[in-house]
């Protein structure tokens, strides 16, 4: 049971750096290469799919995680992070501005990592030997 919360701790993780890595270097990826405008990358939709993959990755590895290792405290990271990027994707752009959405999507994805990586070691250091 701990390799598969590993494995999804781990793919969470990914599509956290993912969307630092979009959010981040994308506007200056724009500036530098414009040809990439027209790409899924610019587009709002690349956004999305990065927040429908991690939604369900995150809550699956945080919750059986938890169950297993007992430290709760770990899911209140996640869950942080998961309604920071839900609220940047649903409310972010129209009531904070671009600026603001960007900050509450790496706000979210590194709360998010945060979590995974809490989850990650607790799991590793009490070995999921819980019931």
């Amino acid at each position: 049971m701990s390799s598969k919360v590993q494995t999804l701790d781990g793919i969470a993780i990914g599509i956290s750096f993912l969307c630092v890595l979009h959010c981040a270097l994308l506007p200056i990826a724009l500036t530098v290469l414009p040809a990439l405008t027209g790409t899924l990358f610019a587009d709002e939709s690349f956004h999305q799919a990065l927040v429908v993959g991690i939604v369900p990755t995150s809550a699956i590895a945080l919750l059986m995680g938890c169950r297993k290792h007992g430290h709760w405290t770990v899911l209140s990271w996640g869950l942080a992070g998961l309604t920071c990027l839900l609220l940047a994707l649903w409310v972010g752009h129209d009531i904070f501005g671009e600026f603001g959405e960007k900050g509450l999507t790496l706000l979210g994805s590194f709360l998010v990592a945060i979590g995974h990586l809490k989850n990650f070691r607790s799991c590793r250091a009490e070995q999921c030997q819980k019931a």
